[in-house]
């Protein structure tokens, strides 16, 4: 089924949230993505992505308190659920087992 795929940029904001523990919101995963990644995460991009996951029901949200710093609005924060480890898992597995089958390459050795 089309819905259970796991696409590279869903794979890696699930596994910016998983690093991201209970700091996990959408500017802090964008500021997390770019950093790793070397290219600028858009934040509305970034929201469609966690919408997604949502209804995947590979991550699950929650409001969090009304700040003074941002006006009395609440940040939305994300966390990792465990069908969304297993999507994490699988395709983890399914990349090694390909590299693992490339002639010549070692994934331990250096370029």
């Amino acid at each position: 089924m089309k819905g259970d795929n796991l696409g590279e940029f869903e794979e890696l904001v699930l596994l910016t949230i998983a690093a991201l523990l209970t700091e996990a919101y959408s500017v802090a995963i964008c500021d997390e993505l770019s950093k790793h990644t070397g290219r600028v995460a858009k934040l509305g991009v970034v929201h469609a992505v966690l919408n997604r996951l949502q209804e995947k029901g590979w991550v699950k949200s929650w409001l969090g308190e009304a700040t003074s710093a941002r006006g009395g609005k609440r940040k939305r924060y994300y966390e990792v659920t465990q069908s969304g480890k297993a999507a994490l898992i699988r395709s983890k597995e399914v990349r090694e087992s390909l590299w693992r089958v490339i002639p010549g390459f070692n994934l331990e050795g250096s370029l």
